[in-house]
């Protein structure tokens, strides 16, 4: 099935309306969809190949870049500028890239072809490129690897179809103003910022974006500006009301927040701010939410995802426990590997791996990683739950619990720690309050960091790997 470019689209309907806003400049559909046709003349100069990399913060230049990318027949490889060289290289490798452009303030000494900065593909003279008319929701528009929690990242195919589907579900669910303006202080390579790119494309709405989270920044333009939305995880919601002293601009609507489970406190202290809050679940395979939940349930359903978006259907697996889902936001596979896609589908649902249940009313809790479930004497023990419970101490900072062999129950759950040290038996006397006894770890183990992966995601399998050298 074919649609008209989304850009052009715009720019014929909207040809005024800022499309995107930065500190510094604004674009109008019109601009912009001139922009892109120059951008695309001078990467067609630079290679004939589909993919093409980018290393992009969240400047104008890389928000015009993936519009040249995406309607000019590219598909944009998405790469992390928090990855190592080396992992950058193996993504590089495994997506056959010759050419990977790169913002010039995230140049590394040890780049050679195929990166190349942004500089000196704004240096090229070629012309512009005219943009395709249409586009077909099947074909692929942008790659994102995975973060690799489980030690292999693997690039996600995602089509203009799912991006699509994912923007109509999210109108459905959060509604859609003629002013709305939504704030992008995620990164662009995350599907939480690319999905607002392809959200302002689709919607015709305004994208108001920021280099980066600074709180105190974020917050006075929230204050100051006619934006109606901002996506943002736990953490930069706290940070966010640190900062709160005046109310926000009349036309605000919502923080959208995803990433993780929400602390009870963090919700109140949104509640007595006056920030109405909608808690969602996604990943990068649903090009983000397909679950969400709205802020006049957020303190009655505690912990809740939400109920499926109005293009999602859920169901848990007889056995497991395991949430399954069909969307149409789903992509249809991994690149280079579709046997590793092929066996999370089982006639069309997908295994997502959270293990979940539901309430009485329908809503939907996430409970664990079902590859991080723990079997202690026959009982099933979901790390999160006791992390959430031992979060709650302020002396913790962060906690992470795992699974030990163990000869006689199979295993035993381990915590690791980072914050303040206490005793080992004052916390197990903590936990004894909360927690069934074979939930409450076996021993504490206090660390300075812990191994992350460039979303900033704990790689488990390591620290759970350090028992087996014992």
């Amino acid at each position: 099935m074919q649609t008209q470019n989304w850009l052009l689209k715009q720019a014929s309907l909207k040809p005024n309306t800022p499309a995107v806003i930065t500190e510094k400049q604004s674009l109008t559909f019109a601009q912009l969809a001139k922009l892109a046709a120059k951008k695309a003349g001078q990467i067609a100069q630079m290679t004939q190949k589909r993919r093409v990399g980018l290393l992009g913060d969240n400047s104008l230049t890389t928000y015009v870049l993936a519009l040249a990318l995406l309607f000019s027949k590219k598909t944009i490889v998405w790469l992390n500028f928090r990855l190592s060289t080396a992992e950058l290289l193996a993504q590089v490798s495994d997506s056959q890239l010759d050419l990977c452009l790169v913002t010039d303030e995230l140049w590394r000494s040890e780049f050679t072809e195929p990166f190349i900065p942004y500089s000196k593909l704004e240096a090229s003279k070629a012309p512009a490129k005219e943009l395709m008319e249409t586009v077909e929701l099947d074909a692929i528009a942008s790659i994102m690897y995975t973060s690799g929690t489980t030690g292999q990242a693997k690039g996600v195919l995602q089509s203009f179809g799912n991006h699509f589907y994912s923007a109509v579900a999210s109108a459905l669910n959060l509604g859609l103003s003629a002013n709305d303006q939504w704030l992008c202080a995620v990164p662009l390579f995350h599907i939480s910022g690319f999905s607002i790119l392809m959200r302002g494309l689709i919607y015709g709405m305004t994208v108001r974006l920021v280099k980066r989270f600074e709180p105190r920044s974020v917050e006075t333009l929230l204050v100051s500006e006619p934006v109606t939305i901002i996506s943002a995880v736990p953490y930069m919601l706290q940070e966010l009301l640190k900062q709160h002293v005046t109310p926000y601009n009349p036309k605000f609507r919502l923080v959208l927040l995803g990433g993780s489970s929400a602390p009870k406190e963090l919700l109140l202290a949104s509640k007595k701010a006056q920030i109405n809050v909608v808690q969602c679940y996604g990943m990068t395979e649903t090009c983000s939410q397909v679950v969400a939940l709205s802020s006049e349930y957020a303190l009655a359903k505690l912990g809740s995802v939400g109920k499926p978006l109005f293009t999602t259907q859920v169901k848990l697996a007889p056995t497991t426990n395991e949430l399954l889902l069909k969307s149409p936001a789903l992509v249809s596979g991994y690149l280079n590997h579709p046997e590793l896609f092929a066996k999370k589908l089982d006639a069309g649902w997908y295994h997502t791996g959270d293990v979940a249940h539901f309430d009485h009313d329908g809503f939907l809790y996430i409970d664990g990683r079902l590859d991080e479930m723990l079997v202690s004497g026959g009982e099933n023990i979901f790390p999160q739950e006791i992390e959430q419970c031992y979060r709650k101490l302020p002396e913790i900072a962060e906690i992470i619990v795992v699974g030990r062999p163990d000869p006689i129950w199979g295993e035993v759950p381990v915590a690791f720690v980072r914050g303040q040290k206490l005793a080992q038996a004052a916390l197990r006397t903590y936990g004894e309050k909360y927690l069934a006894h074979y939930k409450i770890p076996k021993e504490f183990i206090w660390v300075k960091d812990f191994p992350k992966t460039a979303s900033g995601k704990v790689k488990r399998y390591l620290l759970k790997g350090s028992f087996l050298n014992e």
